[in-house]
């Protein structure tokens, strides 16, 4: 079983195209709406003490896609996330602790000038060689969270009742990151022998 012991100390970059940020809420209460940004950038630096590591990771809000171009113009507008007053979501991690065979990961949430705290059901998927002679890692990570905790307030109540769009929203992270090299000496920024993980493949 990998544990966050297996993981190279240093700064590991996340790769947004083998990554998903991904969201899930309810719909006429009835069903299930997913969503995603695909524009995501971030860092999880691993210290020599796993757990002492850090993550910090900015979404795009313009990058919102649910398969429906009018609900994300919705999703985009004040309404919602209001994309023209606050373009970027963050995440920084606050702490992580062990639980069983997993981890908690502790956050602050950033959402339309918001910040709460969101634990996250962190397990760590493993790590290896990629094709390029780089070094990839594999995360998962779960959290249920309220939307109206960030001001994303808008429903519409139905005839039958309930409402049309669900308060709880989980969210879901895939995320695959790649070890950076390190500078080589204190006057330069030289390459190490992991150049090759900023390489992307389709």
């Amino acid at each position: 079983m990998s544990t966050l012991t297996d993981l190279t100390p240093g700064v590991w970059a996340i790769d947004a195209s083998h990554s998903d940020v991904g969201f899930v809420a309810r719909h006429l209460m009835v069903t299930k709406v997913r969503g995603r940004f695909n524009t995501v950038e971030g860092t999880i630096t691993i210290a020599e003490d796993p757990l002492q590591s850090k993550v910090e990771a900015t979404a795009e809000i313009a990058s919102v896609t649910t398969g429906d171009p009018k609900r994300d113009e919705h999703l985009r507008s004040s309404d919602f996330f209001d994309a023209a007053t606050y373009p970027t979501m963050q995440l920084v991690s606050t702490g992580i602790d062990q639980r069983g065979s997993g981890y908690v990961l502790h956050t602050n949430l950033t959402i339309k000038g918001v910040t709460k705290p969101v634990d996250f059901d962190l397990e760590f998927e493993g790590v290896g060689s990629d094709p390029w002679g780089g070094t990839r890692a594999g995360f998962s990570a779960r959290a249920d969270v309220n939307r109206k905790d960030w001001g994303l307030a808008w429903n519409m109540t139905l005839e039958t009742g309930g409402v049309l769009v669900s308060d709880k929203v989980r969210i879901e992270l895939e995320i695959e990151a790649a070890l950076q090299a390190a500078a080589t000496s204190s006057t330069g920024t030289g390459r190490g022998s992991d150049s090759g993980a900023e390489k992307i493949s389709a």
